[in-house]
C-alpha cells in the first residue's frame, strides 16, 4: 500500500504512521516541520494554512491519505479536493464528538450529529470535526470515505495529557486523589490498537461511519490507577474520595481528574464519553490490548523522553491543581 498521512509525527498520525512501516507499507508523511518524523518515510514539508502551503502534495498518486485534522475544515476541504484525483480513498479520523448532545448510552452511528460546515473556519472542536468528516465526503464521496469516529485515545505519544498527567503525578508518590468509585467504568482506544484497526479497515475496503473505541467497561478507573501505581514502581497511596466529594470540592472530571466521569452524578456526561456503541468496529475486527499494558507502555514511552512530555497548543492542560488536591486530602501533606 501506498500511505500519504497528513501530519504523521505526533500520537494518532505518528501511530499510523508505525504501524504502516511495521507492515512493509510505502509511507508519505506531510507535516509541518515542527517534529521529526519517523524513519522510513518520504518526508513532506507544508504547512495547509499558509499561501502555497499544500505544494509538496502537488504531485503524487496513493493507494490512501489518513487524515487527523481537527481544526478548520476549510483545510480538510481544499486538500481533500487537491488530493481526491491522485488518491484511491480518504480516511478521516475524526470523533465520537460529532453526535449530538446529549447521546443516548450505547449510542451508535446512526445517532442525531452536530452541524457543521466543510466551508467553515475555526470552530468549536464537535462541529470541527463534523465539517471535516462532509469535506472529505464531498471530495471523495461515500464510497471512497472511511470515517473513524474514535472516543477516548490514551497510549505512547499522547500530546493531550490525560494518562501522562497520572502517571506522572503517581510517580511523585505520597497520597493521591482516587476519584471514586474505584468501579466506575472506562471506555477508551490504545492508540496503536486504532492505528491497527484502520489500517486492516483499510485493506478491507470499509467506507462509512465506525465508532472506534474499547467495549464500555473495557476497564474501570480503579483498574486504570491500581495500573499506574504498578508500572510506576511509586509508594503513592490511593486515597479514594466519593464523586460527591470531589465534585463538591469543586474538582471536575475530566480536565482536573482526566478520563474521570462519575457514572451517577454526571449521568449524561459519562454516557456521551464511557458509553459508546461499538458493535459495528468490533464486527470488523476491533480488538484492544488490556489497561495494564496501555499504561506500562505510555510509561516507558515517557521515561524515553528527554523532557517533558508533548502537550499540543491547542487543548488545556490538564490535572488537579494543588490547591484542589490538598483540599480534598483534608490538608494532609505529602509523605
Amino acid at each position: 500500500m501506498r500511505l500519504l498521512v497528513l501530519g504523521g509525527t505526533e500520537f494518532v498520525g505518528r501511530a499510523v504512521v508505525m504501524a504502516a512501516l511495521a507492515r512493509g507499507w510505502q509511507v508519505t508523511v506531510f507535516h509541518r516541520g515542527r517534529h521529526a518524523a519517523p524513519e522510513g518515510v518520504v518526508d513532506l514539508i507544508g504547512d495547509r494554512l499558509a499561501p502555497g502551503g499544500l505544494a509538496a502534495l502537488a504531485d503524487g498518486a496513493w493507494d490512501v491519505v489518513v487524515d487527523t485534522w481537527s481544526a478548520a475544515p476549510s483545510a480538510v476541504r481544499v486538500t481533500a479536493r487537491l488530493l481526491a484525483g491522485r488518491v484511491d480513498r480518504c480516511v478521516h479520523v475524526s470523533s465520537c464528538s460529532v453526535y449530538a448532545w446529549p447521546p443516548a448510552a450505547g449510542y451508535d452511528e446512526s445517532a442525531p450529529l452536530v452541524e457543521g460546515s466543510p466551508d467553515a473556519g475555526e470552530v468549536p472542536y464537535a462541529q470541527a470535526k463534523r465539517g471535516g468528516e462532509l469535506a472529505v465526503l464531498d471530495a471523495f464521496g461515500a464510497a471512497r470515505s472511511l470515517l473513524v469516529r474514535s472516543g477516548l485515545i490514551l497510549g505512547p505519544w499522547e500530546n493531550v495529557g490525560r494518562l501522562p498527567w497520572w502517571l506522572e503525578r503517581i510517580a511523585r508518590g505520597g497520597d493521591v486523589v482516587a476519584p471514586g468509585p474505584r468501579d466506575t467504568p472506562l471506555q477508551y482506544i490504545d492508540v496503536r490498537d486504532l492505528a491497527e484497526w484502520t489500517l486492516d479497515a483499510v485493506e478491507a475496503g470499509l467506507a462509512g461511519p465506525y465508532n472506534v473505541v474499547s467495549e464500555p467497561g473495557h476497564t474501570t478507573i480503579g483498574e486504570l490507577l491500581d495500573a499506574c501505581v504498578a508500572a510506576t514502581g511509586s509508594a503513592a497511596r490511593l486515597r479514594w474520595t466519593p464523586a460527591d466529594v470531589v465534585l463538591s470540592a469543586g474538582a471536575e472530571p475530566w480536565s482536573h481528574l482526566p478520563v474521570w466521569v462519575p457514572a451517577a452524578e454526571r449521568p449524561e456526561m459519562h454516557a456521551a464519553l464511557h458509553g459508546v456503541g461499538v458493535s459495528r468496529a468490533l464486527a470488523a475486527g476491533l480488538t484492544c490490548r488490556p489497561v495494564r499494558e496501555t499504561v506500562r507502555d505510555t510509561w516507558s514511552w515517557l521515561r524515553s523522553l528527554d523532557g517533558p512530555a508533548p502537550q499540543r497548543p491547542d487543548r488545556p492542560e490538564v490535572g488537579l491543581p494543588p490547591a484542589l488536591e490538598t483540599a480534598l486530602l483534608g490538608g494532609r501533606p505529602e509523605a
